[in-house]
């Protein structure tokens, strides 16, 4: 019979920095009939992890507050009402649940069955930790928003983080242009290995004439922009009449201003994005499933790691994010 166990868990008992974070002893309880318990081999951190810790989500955290939407590895025990999952199997975790319910920052993490998909062998378990929530960021913007069609140039920023990685391989899967910004030369080799058609380094390159060059005078059809701030306009002078400019992200520190004339003599759509869009709509989601297993199974989609840490250096990986200075996902990996 399931009864409660103890494991190494992350808590925060306050917002602030990442100093906030502890590996604490803490209880697990057996699964409900619905949830199964799920010994932790990686976990990937997401921005909104950070969000979450600093208190600026819209529902504020429920104090020892736990974090974590994604990971993988291996189911330790199954509820009654569980038929789908067995002891044993291998899984990710798919991000369809509250902050305050459940968490995935811990060795052994408590999870509703709902939540769980088995994932390719030939993904490792730090890669099969940093699928769901990136490709199903650009998966909504692209294929079920923008309806990107062969041909049509993608203009991304934070190109070389997960989100941006997954926009590349989801643009060249569908014969798409993926045109990447970043704002390090040191990051143009590593996008380009990553997969991405043009790399502009902002430092050093005017984005609006770039992107010109690279389409013949048209013009990007799509754009995502996980910066804002002063960028948005150069983002905006790159766009094609009647392109769709998509907002999903806010690492912008300096205050941008809105270019209300490009905006409207170019009859471009500019919407705000994330995944709600998508996990709010039972056959939007079960699409957006299958199209990224079905990129896992044939290699199209591969989730690049880019920094792996121990749990108990939870904290670093915190602030290595913040840093802004990786490529791909950052993952703590549980042994």
């Amino acid at each position: 019979m399931n009864s409660p166990k103890t494991a190494n868990g992350v808590r925060f008992h306050e917002v602030g920095g990442p100093e906030v974070l502890r590996v604490e002893t803490v209880e697990i309880p057996a699964p409900a009939p619905h949830e199964v318990r799920l010994h932790v081999k990686a976990v990937g951190i997401n921005r909104m992890d950070t969000v979450i810790r600093m208190g600026h989500f819209p529902i504020p955290p429920v104090f020892p507050a736990h974090l974590g939407f994604e990971a993988a590895g291996l189911i330790e025990s199954v509820g009654s009402d569980v038929t789908n999952f067995k002891v044993g199997d291998k899984v990710n975790v798919f991000p369809a649940f509250m902050p305050n319910d459940y968490g995935t920052y811990g060795d052994l993490v408590v999870l509703p069955a709902y939540a769980l998909q088995p994932f390719p062998a030939l993904l490792s378990f730090e890669q099969a930790a940093a699928v769901w929530a990136t490709y199903l960021v650009a998966y909504g913007m692209l294929v079920n928003s923008a309806q990107l069609q062969k041909g049509q140039a993608v203009l991304l920023n934070a190109a070389s983080s997960s989100a941006g990685l997954a926009a590349i391989q989801i643009t060249n899967s569908l014969g798409g242009i993926s045109v990447a910004l970043t704002t390090s030369p040191a990051k143009k080799a590593a996008l380009v290995a990553a997969g991405a058609q043009h790399v502009i380094v902002t430092s050093e390159e005017d984005i609006a004439g770039r992107v010109q060059e690279i389409t013949g005078g048209k013009g990007a059809e799509i754009i995502l922009d996980a910066v804002g701030g002063s960028q948005f306009e150069k983002l905006v002078a790159a766009a094609a009449e009647r392109a769709q400019l998509f907002a999903y992200g806010m690492l912008g520190a300096e205050a941008g201003s809105y270019p209300t004339f490009q905006v409207v003599m170019k009859m471009l759509t500019v919407k705000g994005y994330n995944m709600m869009d998508l996990l709010s709509d039972p056959v939007k989601s079960a699409a957006a499933v299958a199209f990224i297993q079905q990129g896992l199974q044939a290699g199209t989609l591969k989730p690049v790691v880019g920094h792996t840490f121990p749990l108990e250096k939870v904290a670093d990986a915190h602030r290595f994010v913040e840093a802004n200075g990786h490529v791909g996902k950052v993952v703590l990996s549980i042994q």
